[in-house]
């Protein structure tokens, strides 16, 4: 039998005894060799990505919204800050922005590739399941009742957050007859979220002091008045999220065929959801502390991925860290210049995301 994983389900077709097909790489304790072809055009993909990511950070630092030319922001990155209105803002808002915009992108898009795989739920999204409003829930509460306002602070209330809620979700929606079926999984996971962000919102409303401080992070945005430092407090909780995600990969690939496949080919189940969960929380609460809730960039992002390297976790993942970021810089430049005043990047990214949701639950391959 020739098994294929795709969207974190498994299919199978008849061949003849013994074939494997190449991309199937059903876990650690058994990876067919993948043909020069296939590697060489993924690896021609990620480059591709690498050289986007490039490309638009340097758009970024050009573009934005105030009265800064393109040869005058490029003149100020190549002389460097030499004291004057325009390196200083490219130097200490641009840079920092755009260099958050890419970590944090970075994490949402792994985020949304893992728990795609780890669910085998191709709707699965850290803000579709409501694991960013649960951290920024409990980023209220630690500002409103235990007056945590740094950043460090923030972010451990997110994880935390962030943790409990993923948790919460899939105890809810595994219950009762079909287990976690994705339509369960999103039914519940908007219920939540949706109970999260309304008690948040609640919060705040009756504390002015906490609406004006936590305000920036309601609709998720890259403009942060001490961006430099918000980067230097979360990147270590991203960077240690993503290698855990990537040290997974050929162990999702084998939950893609199903846990008691999985199992039979010698991997700890129970073990790999618990680092997934791990390394979810970890991206999901640094980026959450750092912007606010950002709603679709972890559903799109697989998806596009997917049909350009296949349904293969080792490439998808590391894709989705790539292709994640342009997508979101890329939102945030376009939030920058489409009105006359900045539109968040979450509002961007979630006028983009609605659609394709719609666009994905309509597809024949997507079964609810």
């Amino acid at each position: 039998m020739e098994t294929t994983v795709a969207e974190g389900t498994a299919t199978e077709s008849p061949s003849r005894p013994g074939a494997t097909s190449p991309d199937s790489a059903p876990g650690p304790v058994d990876r067919p060799p993948i043909g020069r072809g296939r590697f060489s055009s993924r690896l021609s993909a990620l480059a591709v990505l690498a050289v986007l990511v490039i490309a638009v950070a340097v758009l970024s630092l050009l573009v934005g919204s105030g009265d800064i030319t393109a040869a005058q922001a490029w003149h100020a990155l190549w002389t460097g800050n030499d004291g004057s209105t325009t390196a200083e803002i490219i130097w200490t808002t641009r840079i920092p922005r755009t260099i958050l915009g890419i970590v944090v992108g970075a994490a949402l898009g792994v985020a949304g590739a893992v728990i795609q795989a780890m669910t085998r739920n191709p709707l699965a999204d850290p803000g579709i399941l409501g694991v960013n409003a649960g951290a920024y829930f409990f980023m209220v509460v630690g500002f409103s009742i235990l007056g945590a306002t740094s950043t460090s602070e923030n972010v451990l209330f997110a994880l935390v957050g962030s943790f409990l809620a993923a948790i919460l979700v899939y105890f809810v929606g595994s219950r009762g007859r079909g287990g976690a079926a994705p339509a369960k999984l999103v039914l519940t996971g908007v219920a939540v979220g949706c109970v999260f962000t309304g008690v948040a919102f609640g919060m705040t409303m009756v504390d002015p002091k906490a609406f004006d401080s936590i305000r920036a992070w309601q609709v998720g945005s890259l403009q942060k008045d001490h961006g430099g430092e918000i980067l230097g407090t979360v990147w270590p909780y991203i960077a240690v999220g993503i290698v855990i995600a990537i040290a997974l990969t050929g162990y999702l690939n084998a939950i893609g065929l199903g846990d008691d496949r999985a199992r039979s080919l010698g991997v700890p189940v129970t073990t790999v959801r618990a680092f997934g969960f791990v390394s979810m929380t970890l991206l999901c609460g640094a980026a959450t502390a750092a912007i606010g809730p950002v709603t679709f960039l972890g559903l799109m992002i697989p998806q596009l991925v997917r049909m350009v390297v296949g349904p293969d976790q080792r490439w998808i993942i590391p894709a989705s860290a790539l292709c994640a970021p342009i997508v979101f810089v890329a939102a945030d430049v376009v939030g920058r210049v489409v009105t006359p005043t900045e539109l968040p990047v979450g509002m961007v990214t979630a006028f983009i995301g609605a659609p394709a949701l719609i666009i994905l639950v309509r597809r024949k391959g997507v079964a609810l």
